[in-house]
């Protein structure tokens, strides 16, 4: 434990990179955005700004652009990549106090940006995750004007129009085009900026740092804040419980600008994923006072006390023979010492435009995934790193996150530019999202290992990053990329074009220690594609259309996503768009039940799945979300739920068609990630087509362990003459029919 607590003061970096704004001390401001659709003109138009936002969005208000996700309007935004922009405000002085000072301050500018005022250059910075925090109080005048000036967005000018343009900045690649994103690169102030008076004792970070005991009974405490002009103020600490009850109280002086303190906490209760047990938030709150002893300022925040461990996969034993080797990477997530099985999915930016995200947008999301018995989100690396809602949210309700950096599908430089904003930026991402309970993987980024990125363990840039959560927050684990060797990622689709194995012969002989990700693509509801696709497009869908800028053709190879020849090669020509949906969405829910329960099955080897991906940042004509845009179900969505219920009775498939006559085998099991024993019972087995059931066994299975599986007993059934179309293979429990499972299958003629 001394160790640990020595780890964390080093972690203490001497100044605050990550600011915390009070909304109420505030000035109203009115922001404009300053552009030219004409390059040769020096002049600007000066429009209204809506601030967090995107220079996109008010732009294209002013303008009059169509709705940017419909047909093919986000083109009408390409010229704007390459064009220098500029915010500006204009205010009075303020009337300060003389203990007070005015600040501005930006928790997100994207991407490379300077701030003047009153025509004085005060600040430049590329990143878009790094706060600012400016003293403006020396240099006011009567009548003031603040200028961000946004230099064009950042490309790799030997790379062609795609994410290889990003790989020498720290801003998401997926803006510059992905196969679920259109190439729209968002550009301006996009999280929560303005001018704010402050009294000149102020604190302008505080956190607690925690190392619990092996018997997790215990918590050494490590109370740490900065600020300014801090000598001789007075402190009030508060640690209190969910019932706002206070468990400790420290009172103190500061005697600098800086403040470190320990304590010991008894008996803490502990935080648990939602599906394992009650996400505990204790409250740690202090209180300023000045030298006189008035109360100058408060802040508070959320801790949960948890252990997280990743750990080696059950199963993965030491390498025969000489010489030796290590054995497989770990990813078995432990949360206080408890193995889990983490059933989750990939989040990405639920935006185009990040600057529009709230909180309440956020929250329908990670309610949908508790919905669904999800209990991870993986950050995807492509992405934005989350508004500090996001994590909030999932810190209050139970949701364990994965964080990645963003770097992804590229391969990223050592030369000292990168790398610097690269330090910067991540030392920035660690400090601000590291007091979340919720987090509990670091990440250097997406499939970095891979043939198009070309990175390895000793690539400067994932080197650096394993130093920055080391030595910002050494107790969360931190894996180089995803996947990782014993790790899989894939298969996106049904049916594999060139063998024909369908996702059920795929997954029976898959063997890794988690799937991080998968897909199976579908269409998005008619509804949706409506609201996307012009009228004389919509039917029959076709290449070169609004369908293939919505991700329907050439999106990741000829035939990704919408795949209609494979979908009409079960069930027939579609005679409608209806049609077609109706059966692209049922392979699409089979196809995802099927993965996340064989995964389960494969449980305590295997420990994660987590399928790709679960929402979108605009509505797709064909993608592998569970999700449309914004917040749409897929029937997909409900598969994916009753696969992830906590218990369950579940039965392998060899594949999805079949013919009457044909000999059909399964074997059943009941599943588990209860951390409670499951009471025995009795499973039926059979096969039902319309109005006709053929029983195929039973099972007395005995008690299940807390958070383990029991494998069953193969059934055999000569197919009868079932009438073309589907049927289903049906599971009962008897007793307990939230525990009953079916699969939907199909009989050719």
């Amino acid at each position: 434990m001394k160790y640990l607590l020595l780890l964390f003061l080093i972690s203490i970096s001497p100044t605050s990179v990550f600011c915390q704004v009070d909304k109420d001390l505030a000035l109203p401001v009115n922001w404009e955005l300053g552009y030219n659709s004409d390059p040769k003109t020096e002049s600007l138009n000066w429009i209204p700004a809506i601030v967090p936002g995107a220079i996109q969005l008010d732009i294209a208000k002013a303008e009059h652009y169509g709705l940017w996700y419909y047909a093919e309007n986000w083109k009408n935004y390409l010229w704007m990549e390459d064009q220098h922009f500029t915010y500006r405000a204009s205010f009075k002085k303020p009337e300060l106090k003389s203990n007070e000072h005015f600040f501005f301050i930006s928790k997100g500018i994207d991407y490379d940006f300077e701030i003047l005022l009153n025509g004085e250059r005060l600040f430049q910075q590329e990143g878009m995750f790094t706060s600012v925090k400016l003293d403006l109080t020396d240099k006011l005048m009567t009548h003031n004007e603040i200028n961000i000036v946004i230099n064009p967005i950042p490309k790799s000018k030997s790379f062609p129009a795609d994410r290889g343009q990003a790989n020498h900045s720290v801003k998401p690649a997926v803006s510059y085009g992905w196969d679920w994103h259109p190439r729209l690169v968002p550009s301006g102030i996009w999280d929560e900026t303005g001018l704010f008076v402050e009294p000149e004792n102020a604190i302008d970070d505080f956190r607690l740092d925690y190392c619990l005991n092996d018997s997790l009974n215990a918590s050494s405490l490590l109370l740490s804040a900065n600020g300014r002009n801090l000598s001789g103020c007075t402190f009030i600490w508060k640690l209190t419980d969910h019932e706002g009850k206070n468990v400790l109280v420290e009172k103190g002086n500061f005697e600098g600008d800086n403040l470190i303190r320990t304590a010991e906490l008894d008996q803490p209760k502990l935080w648990w994923p939602h599906d394992q047990g009650d996400p505990y938030l204790y409250t740690s709150r202090i209180q300023l006072f000045d030298k006189k002893g008035k109360f100058v300022q408060a802040k508070e925040s959320s801790v949960g006390f948890r252990r997280v461990r990743l750990v080696t996969n059950a199963g993965c034993t030491d390498p025969a023979g000489y010489p030796k080797s290590r054995i497989l990477p770990p990813i078995q997530m432990e949360i206080n010492g408890r193995r889990i099985f983490c059933k989750g999915t990939n989040w990405v930016n639920p935006e185009v435009f990040p600057g529009i995200i709230t909180a309440s947008r956020y929250e329908e999301l990670i309610d949908r995934a508790i919905e669904a018995n999800l209990n991870i989100f993986r950050i995807w690396g492509g992405g934005i790193i989350n508004k500090d809602s996001f994590y909030s949210l999932c810190d209050k309700k139970g949701v364990l996150v994965w964080q990645e950096f963003p770097l992804a599908c590229n391969k990223y430089p050592d030369d000292p530019h990168y790398l610097q904003i690269l330090e910067q930026e991540s030392a920035s991402i660690i400090t601000r999202l590291k007091k979340h309970a919720s987090l509990v993987l670091w990440c250097g980024g997406n499939e970095l290992f891979n043939g198009w990125s070309g990175m390895d363990d000793q690539s400067i840039a994932l080197r650096l990053l394993n130093s920055q959560c080391l030595k910002f927050d050494p107790t969360t684990p931190f894996i180089p990329t995803s996947p990782i060797e014993g790790v899989g990622h894939g298969n996106y689709v049904f049916r594999l074009e060139k063998t024909g194995e369908e996702v059920f012969e795929i997954m029976n002989h898959a063997h890794f220690t988690a799937y991080t990700e998968f897909g199976m693509p579908s269409p998005a509801s008619v509804d949706v594609l409506r609201s996307i696709i012009p009228e004389n497009e919509l039917w029959p869908p076709k290449p070169g259309t609004s369908w293939e800028s919505h991700h329907a053709y050439n999106a990741w190879g000829k035939n990704t996503w919408l795949m209609q020849d494979m979908i009409e090669d079960y069930f027939g020509k579609s005679n409608s768009l209806e049609e077609l949906v109706i059966h692209g969405q049922l392979i699409q829910g089979e196809g995802y039940k099927y993965i996340y329960e064989e995964a389960r099955r494969q449980k305590p080897y295997c420990s994660m799945a987590l399928n790709w991906c679960y929402n979108e940042p605009w509505p797709t004509a064909a993608n592998n979300s569970l999700l449309s845009y914004p917040n749409i179900t897929k029937p997909g969505f409900y598969q994916v739920k009753n696969a992830c219920r906590p218990v369950l009775a579940s039965a392998t498939i060899t594949k999805f068609k079949w013919k009457s006559g044909e000999l059909f085998k399964t074997q059943v099991w009941m599943l588990s990630d209860k951390p409670e024993d499951v009471k025995a019972g009795k499973l039926k087995a059979s096969i039902v087509s319309g109005n006709n059931i053929y029983s195929m066994g039973t099972w007395n299975f005995h008690t299940i362990e807390s958070n383990k599986n029991l494998s069953g007993p193969e059934f055999t059934l000569i197919l009868p003459d079932l009438q073309p179309g589907t049927f289903k293979l049906v599971l009962e429990v008897d007793g307990f029919p939230e525990l009953n499972s079916e699969y939907t299958l199909l009989v050719g003629s």
